[in-house]
């Protein structure tokens, strides 16, 4: 029997996909499910406006196709790439502290803590000192979006940890943590483990150190956050996992007690552009290249990938510059020239879009924060000629201030960001996120928060969700490619 439905909207193809290759995880090998979710991908990117019916056998086949079943959290990777898995998913261990009745709920709520993740990088941007502070603050220890799974130690125990691009140095809640989770790193049980102490040049890079004025002490530091919280740590060294490569002598910090404020069972993994950073303390090992492919959060079954080294990076790929702040060397900053909605280049300031290292001012790419924001300035612009396009009425959803009736959404307009050499038009499904219920639609963005004056654009992870997204340190540059993160 052939069966034919009508495309609602331009989503619709998209989101059916999504469903079914959630469905066909269970019941196909390896092989055939990688080929018929290409295939069926590829059906999934036509037009809406290029047919009004599809026969659909192929799909039903797919669906009931009867063979050995897959593990979609599996944990084994090459030395080149790692499973990203969203906090919340199913190959996650924490997705069951983080479940919050749907998927859409969970993004509200995490995008509720991006202010204070958008404060606390403005105070990174705006420094005057470079210095390495391992996730100092609640802001960064409430990131929890994407994690990926390592090993610490000899023999390599297993931690997850979150990918951070702005922040350098690596961190994990040690074994006898007051305050920690029992997800914890033992020294005790690696033979490969050691402290720093106070004469090496690492400690001098942390802020909150507590070193005796004379002598060789343990690099010991202090690090004060949310007003009344605080926690400690140890800087230490041990061999570093990451699936078949090991980084010998791999420095992080040694969480020792946190009290106060909301603390998260994992540890973070610094992917910035600093000395402490992964990509600095392996050397030549990745070459200063590495990307990731960040999955849907609607994508519970599936996770997405990050890739280090040069070695199976896109080959055809659009690339823009990345600029250097020397104040603070660990952000990602590219130089956004402009944003269109629809055909309508939306008139901004050219000072509310230009890089300054004195102020810290630009725009930075970011793994941690939810939702994009832009200065309020560029975000109202946005915003009003969104608005004008799509008319309304709006309504607001948690720190959404532009939701509409679900139905108009075949007049949205595209929204494209400029960079220097590269122009970036966002699929619907990263610039909008729907209601629980359906109902509405919103525009997935947002203004930098009102109390902080903030002169920071960030490019959040929900805006670069099944986009492969390439770090190329060595060769200050970054680049931006369609894929599918699966």
């Amino acid at each position: 029997m052939t069966v034919g439905f009508y495309m609602r909207n331009p989503l619709s193809m998209h989101e059916l996909f999504c469903k079914s290759r959630e469905s066909l995880v269970g019941s196909q090998s390896p092989e055939s499910l990688n080929e018929n979710l290409n295939t069926y991908y590829e059906l999934s990117q036509v037009p809406a406006m290029d047919f009004s019916r599809l026969t659909i056998s192929l799909f039903f086949a797919l669906l009931i196709s009867t063979t050995t079943a897959v593990d979609p959290c599996a944990s084994e990777s090459d030395s080149s790439d790692l499973s990203v898995i969203p906090i919340y998913g199913k190959c996650s261990p924490f997705n069951k502290q983080t479940n919050s009745g749907s998927w859409v709920n969970t993004v509200i709520n995490m995008a509720s803590k991006d202010p204070d993740r958008v404060k606390y990088l403005y105070s990174l941007a705006a420094q005057k000192t470079p210095s390495a502070p391992i996730a100092s603050g609640q802001r960064v220890l409430n990131i929890a979006n994407y994690v990926v799974r390592v090993k610490l130690g000899t023999p390599g125990q297993l931690l997850f940890m979150v990918v951070d691009t702005s922040n350098d140095v690596a961190w994990v809640p040690c074994s006898g943590c007051t305050g920690c989770s029992s997800t914890t790193f033992s020294p005790k049980t690696s033979t490969t483990y050691g402290s720093l102490d106070c004469s090496m040049p690492e400690c001098t890079q942390v802020r909150g150190l507590s070193c005796p004025s004379t002598g060789s002490s343990t690099c010991f530091f202090n690090q004060s956050y949310g007003g009344d919280s605080s926690f400690s740590a140890t800087l230490v060294r041990d061999s570093f996992h990451l699936a078949t490569d090991v980084l010998p002598n791999y420095t992080f910090g040694c969480i020792n007690s946190i009290s106060g404020g909301s603390v998260p069972p994992q540890g973070l993994l610094g992917l910035g552009r600093g000395s402490m950073s992964l990509l600095s303390q392996s050397g030549s090992l990745y070459s200063g290249v590495f990307s990731y492919c960040l999955p849907s959060f609607k994508s519970y079954y599936f996770s997405g990938s990050l890739k280090l080294g040069p070695l199976g990076q896109p080959r055809s790929i659009r690339t823009t510059p990345l600029l250097r702040n020397p104040h603070r060397p660990s952000l990602y900053y590219v130089n956004l020239t402009g944003l269109s909605v629809g055909r309508v280049w939306v008139p901004i300031a050219p000072e509310l879009l230009a890089f300054d290292p004195n102020t810290g001012a630009g725009t930075i790419i970011d793994s941690g924060t939810v939702i994009t924001r832009f200065v309020v300035p560029i975000y109202s612009a946005i915003r009003d000629e969104f608005r004008k396009q799509v008319k309304g009425p709006f309504s607001t959803l948690g720190a959404f201030d532009t939701c509409f009736a679900a139905g108009n959404e075949d007049i949205v307009p595209t929204i494209t960001l400029h960079f220097t050499g590269l122009d970036l038009t966002l699929p619907l499904e990263n610039s909008l996120i729907h209601s629980s219920s359906g109902s509405l639609a919103c525009l997935a963005m947002a203004a930098a928060p009102s109390n902080v004056n903030s002169v920071l654009n960030v490019i959040a992870n929900l805006q670069q969700q099944n986009l492969r997204i390439v770090f190329d340190v060595a060769n200050s540059r970054l680049g931006i490619a369609r894929e599918l993160c699966n």
